[in-house]
């Protein structure tokens, strides 16, 4: 019995020593998606769990001009959600007061007026003290071609890789079907 267990438990060792690391272990590893969240049914959402995927993450409004945006970023997630995209939409009232409504509102919107079936997430405020993590993490980088620094309005887009590293961020009037966008998204989905 004590050679059985004995093997079991090298066995044990033996795998840990030669599995390949998972996308949850992050020792040295900075990580944008290295946090949990609710989505727009309260549901907690650990956005590691889209690590290995591309994912565009985008602040949005149901009553501002560029609301519309929402048609294209379905557009995008459709043709490329299949290949590893995944657009994460974070509602926000911090801009003219535009996303004025509950969560169950915003949700009812999206879906009834743009179809939208990629995640939403909870509302969330993006610039400030009380500014989502994930936010205060994004505005703080430096990214190409629009910097840094606090969001400007709504619809600002940040392209994450496979690795959940931030690689671009977009200004809101860049729409997602932009070309420049597009060839950031596709060459991230080609690594």
């Amino acid at each position: 019995m004590r050679t059985f267990l004995l093997s079991v438990l090298c066995l044990g060792v033996l795998a840990a020593m030669t599995n390949p690391v998972s996308a949850h272990d992050h020792e040295g590893h900075d990580c944008n998606l290295d946090f949990k969240m609710n989505d727009i049914d309260g549901n907690e959402v650990d956005l590691e769990d889209y690590e290995g995927k591309v994912v565009l993450i985008v602040n949005t409004a149901s009553k501002c001009g560029l609301t519309r945006q929402y048609s294209d970023l379905e557009k995008l997630y459709g043709k490329y959600k299949d290949q590893g995209l995944v657009v994460l939409g974070f509602p926000c009232n911090q801009f003219g007061g535009q996303e004025p409504g509950s969560d169950a509102d915003v949700k009812k919107f999206c879906s009834t007026k743009y179809d939208v079936s990629f995640p939403m997430m909870s509302k969330v405020k993006v610039n400030g003290d009380d500014a989502a993590p994930i936010y205060k993490k994004l505005t703080g980088t430096e990214l190409e071609p629009a910097g840094d620094g606090e969001i400007s309005w709504n619809f600002e887009k940040f392209v994450i890789d496979r690795e959940g590293q931030a690689v671009a961020r977009f200004s809101p009037r860049t729409i997602p079907l932009d070309e420049d966008l597009v060839k950031v998204i596709e060459a991230e989905l080609a690594k």
